[in-house]
């Protein structure tokens, strides 16, 4: 208060000071409420025209009559025309969807994003402990190297990988969606920063006591990490169940066994599908078909966001 009183010369000056501070925090906040609105507005349009029916959305879309968007009109009509294997075109014909099955979609999905991610985590975790605790010739230099291959576009290596994948004979397999996500340089750093923060005592204590490496990495550093390998496994599904460039090049067919005809497509692909058919009244479909892609991550996000924050703060704080 002694401050306060040393600081404003008198009691003008301090009611002139708060009605700037309280100026300023109006301004920023409302700011930050248009800007949050303006990011916001098309998730709300997607969700309400998700549930509107087809018919409504159509001439909303063509008049921009939102009277079209009301209550009356809702319902699940859109969501269960993306599970079925058929749509009505504009004639009012019941015509195939070229292959659509989007329950096999989410299967294929979950595999891939499942496996991927158990492959990504176990390198990442070895790789990232032989970084950090153990010793051995050339290290640093094999690191700097690793870390340089972070430079590379990905671009670059989907004509290697295909070129691989096609000579191993995994073109429309798990093995080629699964194996091409198996090592991730980021995710290794990424965790070698917060192996690091963990202290040698602690390595050299259980090495006196005769226990293994992988007994310390296991009892140890992985239990103190888990926040960082939290974050590690949730953003590596993701990654897996948005991706669309590699599975389209690879995965877009059936898979080797044909008799059975399982599509190996992912959701990502079989929600392309979706688009690709040719009728003009399944925009509020194909905005359904998006909501059933984002709502597994959304849930995902929302459960795990804690994690994803803590782990992001304990990788840059040392000690």
């Amino acid at each position: 208060m002694a401050e306060k009183a040393l600081y404003f010369a008198d009691d003008k000056s301090r009611r002139l000071y708060l009605a700037k501070t309280i100026i300023i925090k109006v301004l920023v906040y409302l700011f930050l409420t248009i800007f949050a609105l303006f990011l916001l507005a098309p998730f709300v349009l997607m969700i309400v025209g998700s549930f509107v029916n087809a018919k409504a959305f159509d001439v909303f879309k063509n008049t921009a009559d939102f009277s079209q968007l009301g209550f009356a009109n809702w319902g699940f009509s859109n969501y269960a025309e993306v599970f079925k294997d058929t749509y009505v075109n504009n004639l009012g014909q019941t015509v195939p969807k070229s292959g659509n099955n989007f329950p096999v979609f989410f299967l294929n999905t979950f595999i891939v994003a499942i496996g991927s991610t158990t492959v990504t985590v176990v390198t990442a975790v070895l790789a990232a402990f032989a970084f950090a605790r153990l010793e051995f010739k050339g290290k640093e230099a094999l690191f700097a190297l690793l870390l340089a291959t972070m430079m590379i576009p990905g671009e670059m290596m989907v004509i290697t990988n295909f070129t691989t994948v096609s000579k191993l004979g995994w073109t429309n397999t798990f093995s080629a969606l699964i194996f091409v996500h198996g090592v991730s340089v980021f995710y290794v750093f990424y965790l070698r920063q917060t192996f690091q923060q963990i202290p040698n005592e602690l390595y050299l204590a259980a090495k006196v006591d005769g226990v293994s490496d992988i007994g310390y990495l296991w009892k140890v550093m992985i239990p103190i990490a888990m926040p960082t390998i939290t974050t590690i496994i949730i953003l590596s599904m993701m990654g897996s169940w948005n991706s669309y460039v590699w599975p389209n090049l690879v995965a877009k067919g059936t898979w080797m066994d044909q008799k059975h005809g399982h599509s190996m497509l992912l959701v990502s692909n079989g929600l392309r599908l979706l688009f690709s058919q040719g009728s003009e009244n399944l925009e509020a479909i194909k905005i359904a078909g998006s909501m059933v892609i984002s709502i597994p991550l959304f849930i995902v996000f929302i459960c795990f966001r804690k994690y994803i924050m803590r782990g992001v703060s304990r990788s840059g704080i040392k000690g």
